[in-house]
């Protein structure tokens, strides 16, 4: 029998399909969660309290497979995990349909000057122009990161005429390559950033890469809020340089109420719900979870299995 940690909260779930071989451990507070993860061979210590996840990877000494919904898994200690030669799987593409849906309705807000829509309707008026005119078709959209997410954004954007270019570390034909994309930013009227949070993307788009950007693009953030300098954002859009910002993620979350970016008309920022903004999740995590537990069972790869040293 292998002890399985787990999240009361997935048990109507994963309960009655659970193999003969799980024996199956759950926790329901922070509290029940570090007295179980000790023991856990296998642990999905994901709670509503996204530390006490963290903290009881770094309790869980006995894991050899830690599984989390997240995409993101910056905030694991990677380097214990690895050191103790821990599988670590993640939730790379449960949240890329919504969060791509996301970024259309972000670029379709930008583009048809929503806001103001929405705030007429609050005042009570009629307007008889409109607020903004632009067309997604035949505009050009760069996607830096076309992983799952970034790749379903392209998917979505690609059949209403967008003119879409992607990259990623490991290039195709077609794709850029890490070090290709900067000296091409002046072409794109989006540049939409999606990448793993890494050391290697800490304030990857700073102020010379907003600079390079065409004047009055827009720039989305569905990364990680530190992949993006905020100082040299809030420059370049005092400036007018950057046309329009969407940032799903800041730095910190949640951003201060006196931060500048409150304050700008073309700036939307929305809490980090684009991943939230569903009722999927769960129940796509949980058949991957199950999935992989035959997968582990057989000795095959898992799916989603996270490179440790490369944090993603």
């Amino acid at each position: 029998m292998t002890v399985t940690v787990l999240n009361q909260f997935l048990r109507p779930l994963l309960e009655a399909h659970l193999p003969a071989w799980v024996e199956p451990r759950w926790f329901a507070t922070t509290e029940e969660l570090y007295a179980l993860a000790p023991a856990a061979e296998i642990g999905w210590f994901d709670s509503f309290d996204l530390p006490s996840s963290w903290e009881a990877a770094r309790r869980g000494t006995a894991l050899r497979w830690l599984n989390t919904l997240a995409a993101g898994v910056d905030p694991f200690p990677l380097d214990q995990l690895r050191a103790r030669g821990v599988v670590l799987t993640n939730g790379a593409g449960l949240n890329a349909i919504t969060i791509a849906e996301y970024a259309l309705m972000g670029m379709l807000v930008i583009a048809k000057g929503y806001r103001e829509v929405v705030r007429a309707q609050e005042r009570h008026e009629w307007l008889h122009e409109a607020p903004g005119k632009a067309e997604l078709f035949g505009s050009r959209a760069l996607v830096v990161g076309a992983g799952g997410i970034g790749g379903r954004i392209a998917e979505l954007l690609r059949p209403l005429g967008v003119d879409v270019v992607t990259v990623r570390r490991n290039p195709a034909p077609g794709v850029l390559a890490p070090h290709q994309w900067r000296a091409r930013l002046a072409e794109f009227d989006w540049v939409i950033v999606a990448v793993p949070a890494t050391l290697d993307t800490d304030k990857l788009i700073g102020a010379a890469e907003l600079a390079a950007m065409k004047p009055g693009a827009a720039i989305l953030n569905f990364a990680r809020g530190a992949v993006l300098d905020q100082d040299a954002l809030v420059a370049s859009l005092r400036s007018g340089h950057t046309g329009a910002a969407f940032l799903d993620v800041t730095s910190p979350e949640p951003l201060p109420a006196d931060h500048p970016l409150w304050s700008f008309d073309n700036v939307h920022v929305t809490s980090h719900l684009s991943g939230r903004s569903q009722d999927t999740l769960f129940r796509r995590s949980a058949e991957r979870f199950l999935e992989n537990l035959g997968r582990w069972h057989r000795g095959e790869p898992l799916l989603s299995q996270v490179d440790l040293a490369a944090g993603y």
